[in-house]
């Protein structure tokens, strides 16, 4: 009885520490980082994979304005690295920035789980990891993302009800592999799979590029000329193109926020033509939550209490697209007149609430708007996403609950 009880003494105490090391292993990458002293300069690396479209560029910019703008252009010493779509040159890239003893880490991972072990390492050596827009499973790594706002099943839905749970349907992805990618068109697919009347007959990757959307769905189009809607990502304005070079009646589309596809949707001679759809999906404004998250992490001036922060999904119909007088998406505008910007700018760049400091030069070319000083985030800024598969989740199945309609309500049976 005694060797049984001290046994059971053993095994208590192994669980024990068990449970205190992964406790250690969750939280040590904020209890690195923010029991730093203060510093009076800061080495921040922004890290980009996928880099050539619209969304990626102003995401990076954003950045750069607001490293540039007071008094963080005394603060922070800001390098670039751009590592493309192989996972082993992110990889490698993060290496390297670790080894130089970075403080931070802003990055648009292109993996959710490839990354993980080189981000823990940096992690344990007190680099800071913030991903934005795409996510990691590392637990030590914060994550700023739309990701769980729902834009697949919102956006699905949304056609469903356009076709009257009819027709046939091409599917434009973005790039292959990435969390945001399959979280998108996973609840996307648990609304199409709903409806026995909706036909998917092409699913092809656009790599949230116009150009490349445009071609993909070109080739689409010749082997099924007579398709009903497009569920787009990212690049939806190149699917537009590529029904019109066809001569196609256009047809439902729903995508992201493109500048040329808002213009489009607002179109009177476009929509008797058969546009319609909804402009929604990623904001590149997450790059510079990120960024000014981690300057309050690093400055002591925050403590954050979750590792996983939802950014809010923007959701503008047609018949509310306004288009802007001026430089800035004010008095409830969100499109810039053509020619102002190119089709492909994405107008979710801005924020007035969390980021007042950019201006339409900060999102085009990187640099910060005369007079404006850093503004610190409200004390309410941060949400917690809600534990859904997709983002960081130690504990995640795919649940019946997971994808939820919060932007439009199911108008067909």
């Amino acid at each position: 009885m005694k060797t049984l009880k001290r046994v059971q003494r053993w095994i208590a105490a192994g669980a024990m520490l068990g449970a205190v090391a992964l406790a250690a292993n969750y939280g040590i990458g904020a209890a690195n980082a923010q029991s730093k002293p203060k510093k009076d300069k800061y080495l921040i690396y922004l890290s980009l994979s996928y880099s050539g479209n619209a969304w990626q560029s102003e995401a990076a910019n954003v950045v750069k304005a607001l490293a540039k703008t007071p008094p963080y252009d005394k603060l922070v010493e800001l390098r670039e690295v751009i590592s493309g779509t192989d996972v082993q040159a992110q990889i490698s890239a993060y290496e390297s920035m670790i080894a130089a003893n970075a403080d931070g880490v802003i990055s648009f991972p292109i993996s959710p789980t490839a990354l993980n072990r080189t981000v823990k390492r940096g992690c344990e050596k007190g680099t800071l990891f913030f991903m934005y827009d795409g996510t990691v499973t590392e637990p030590c790594a914060y994550n700023v993302s739309y990701i769980t706002a729902g834009f697949g099943e919102n956006t699905a839905q949304q056609l469903v009800n356009a076709l009257h749970g009819k027709g046939n349907i091409f599917l434009s992805r973005g790039v292959p592999g990435n969390s945001v990618d399959k979280r998108h068109t996973d609840g996307a697919m648990s609304v199409f799979k709903q409806y026995p009347g909706i036909h998917v007959v092409a699913e092809y990757y656009g790599y949230w590029d116009d150009r490349t959307t445009q071609q993909e769905t070109a080739k689409a189009l010749a082997a099924h000329p007579d398709v009903d809607g497009i569920w787009a990502q990212a690049g939806e304005n190149g699917a537009i193109k590529a029904l019109q070079a066809a001569g196609k009646k256009l047809v439902p589309v729903t995508g992201e926020n493109s500048n040329g596809f808002r213009l489009a949707l607002a179109n009177p001679e476009m929509r008797a033509n058969g546009l319609q759809g909804v402009s929604s999906g990623s904001p590149p404004a997450t790059a510079a939550f990120a960024f000014k998250l981690m300057m309050e992490v690093l400055q002591g001036k925050r403590k954050l209490d979750t590792h996983n922060i939802e950014y809010p999904l923007p959701w503008v119909p047609g018949n509310q697209v306004k288009v802007c007088a001026g430089d800035k998406p004010e008095n409830g505008c969100n499109t810039f007149p053509a020619g102002k910007v190119p089709d492909s700018f994405v107008t979710e760049v801005f924020n007035s609430r969390l980021l007042p400091e950019l201006s339409l030069q900060s999102a085009l070319k990187g640099e910060a708007t005369p007079g404006q000083t850093i503004q610190p985030l409200p004390a309410d800024a941060v949400i917690a996403a809600p534990d859904q598969p997709g983002i960081n989740c130690q504990k995640c199945s795919q649940r019946a609950d997971a994808y939820k309609l919060t932007k439009v309500s199911a108008a067909v049976k």
